[in-house]
């Protein structure tokens, strides 16, 4: 969001919404309505977090009497970026799962995390996937998110159409190849206001998936056609209902400090990149997807995300303001369109 923008929007005096944001309301002295359900106590958070730590440690210990012959405990949605790459390194050091890393390359993976991927997977010890989607297809359907609206308003709080598009297949395809290879567990790197602490430890429900997996391959399959198909689940899967695995995301229980991350996956060999934009570490279509989301909406897809970590205190306001409010070079939007031929 430009400067003069930001200078015609009201913003929340306690976290960052700006008022454009669905369903947004200010008090007297200019706090959201969001801020104000936000109630819970830093003691009560706390001890949430360590009943769900303990929660995942039972997981852990159930899956492993039940997997002899499993070459892998845990499949990791692996971008490459920060988050992910932490997330990665606690399940492998202080869980000690066998973690098989799986990345999606959607034409747009940036060099710098690239090799990030390869250091850091070599320095843990684990093995990789890099599944390459058709370019083709991935052209397509972000050309077209690009221009038109594809998904529910509701899911446009928390991301763009182009990123929802990405995750949606990103989610999908790890889910069937989990299934496929009888792995129990799959690990994302959500931060701590990306999703809540209650979604931290899910187990998948084949008839929930079903119904949530049209809503992405519905809207897709009517852009690209049938071939999209084989990026998501068939009716040999939902069969395999009692191999359904649970969706986990450490950090939502773990302590979080962004400084913190960054020095400890520097020990791994990662390296902050400098081909991306600042609300990404691994993707070269995120500022773009960000300013289309911004020109027709009003509002910052991330916004709602760094409003969270804001409000819960893993993030300073001037720090979580000058993420979503900050002038964006347009070099990473041109280039983007350029290589989308727009």
């Amino acid at each position: 969001m430009s400067r003069d923008l930001e200078r015609t929007v009201k913003i929340c005096a306690r976290c960052i919404l700006p008022e454009t944001f669905p369903g947004i309301a200010f008090d007297e002295n200019g706090v959201c309505n969001f801020c104000a359900k936000s109630t819970a106590g830093e003691e009560e958070l706390a001890g949430t977090k360590e009943g769900y730590e303990r929660k995942f440690l039972r997981l852990l210990e159930e899956s492993r009497k039940g997997g002899a012959g499993r070459a892998y405990d845990v499949l990791m949605a692996y971008s490459g970026g920060k988050d992910s790459t932490y997330t990665m390194a606690l399940l492998r050091r202080k869980y000690g799962l066998r973690v098989l890393a799986f990345s999606f390359d959607n034409g747009f993976v940036s060099e710098a995390a690239r090799r990030n991927i390869g250091v850091v997977t070599d320095r843990l010890g684990i093995d990789h996937i890099m599944f390459k989607a058709d370019w083709n297809m991935m052209k397509t359907i972000f050309r077209h998110a690009a221009d038109h609206e594809i998904y529910s308003r509701k899911s446009l709080e928390r991301a763009s159409t182009i990123c929802t598009s990405c995750i949606g297949l990103v989610k999908s395809l790890s889910l069937k190849f989990a299934l496929e290879q009888d792995i129990p567990l799959i690990g994302f790197g959500w931060s701590p206001g990306q999703a809540p602490l209650k979604s931290s430890i899910m187990k998948n429900n084949a008839a929930l998936i079903r119904m949530t997996q049209r809503a992405i391959l519905d809207p897709l399959r009517a852009i690209v056609g049938s071939g999209v198909e084989s990026y998501f689940l068939a009716d040999r899967h939902y069969a395999l209902g009692d191999r359904f695995p649970y969706n986990v995301h450490p950090m939502a229980w773990e302590y979080y400090n962004e400084e913190m991350i960054l020095r400890e996956i520097g020990e791994l060999g990662w390296e902050p990149p400098r081909d991306t934009d600042t609300n990404s570490s691994n993707c070269l279509l995120n500022a773009f997807g960000n300013d289309v989301h911004l020109r027709r909406y009003g509002f910052h897809p991330y916004v709602w995300e760094i409003a969270n970590m804001v409000r819960q205190g893993v993030m300073g306001r001037q720090e979580g303001y000058d993420k979503i409010y900050q002038d964006q070079s347009p070099e990473f939007v041109n280039m983007a369109k350029r290589k989308l031929g727009l």
